[in-house]
Parts: structure tokens; sequence; C-alpha cells
């Protein structure tokens, strides 16, 4: 399969960190952390994504660097390219869609301390 980046319309979304972003493991045995081709970590960072219709999805989104995001807040993904992928499996091929962004940034444009106000 041909690996074609889609670019995602982030302008017509609202996205909430749901899950504070953790570098990427490729190989849980030996806990190898995946890199991009500047030898970067890889972090993933799981977000709500909100349509104007209010259809909401959570999706994984992948940047290099740890960005300066906690759980709560509203950001923004910049650059945001989606990859289709498949693996053979014994029912059938499993498939989906995984998502980089080459940037998640807070709405505020600053991150939050994680705390909240009472």
């Amino acid at each position: 399969m041909r690996n074609i980046p889609i670019p995602v319309d982030t302008h017509r979304l609202r996205f909430t960190c749901v899950k504070a972003a953790r570098p990427r493991v490729i190989d849980q045995d030996s806990g190898k952390i995946k890199t991009d081709k500047d030898g970067n970590k890889v972090y993933e960072s799981v977000l709500l994504a909100e349509d104007e219709l209010g259809r909401i999805e959570l999706v994984k989104v992948g940047t290099s660097g740890e960005p300066p995001i906690a759980p709560g807040q509203d950001v923004v993904p910049t650059g945001m390219l989606g990859y289709v992928w498949e693996i053979p499996g014994n029912n059938g091929p499993r498939w989906g869609i995984s998502y980089k962004a080459a940037s998640i940034v807070p709405v505020s444009g600053r991150p939050s301390s994680g705390g909240g106000d009472a």
C-alpha cells in the first residue's frame, strides 16, 4: 500500500487535550522509543476532535518533540496530516488512519500548569 499523506483541515474542528503527551513506544519488550528522521523523540497525544455538528472522535496525534499541552486544554494542531495504514491478520486485514502534526499548542499560546482553580 502506498502511503500518501492526507492534509487535515483543522480550522473546522475544535480540539481538546484528553491525555498528556507520552513518548511513542515501538517495541514493548525493549522499551524502544520512536524517533523522527532527525533523531527527535516522537510523542503521542490523545485529543478529542469535535466538528461543527457536535460529532466527536478521539484521535492520537504524533509530534516530533513533546508538545506543551495538558489534559483539559483546548489546543490547536498545526500541519496535521493523516496516513492510512493496513496490516494483514487472520480475520482479514486491519486498517486505520494515523495522524501527525508539525506542532500542537494551547489555544492560549501558553502551556497549562495542569492544576485547576477551586
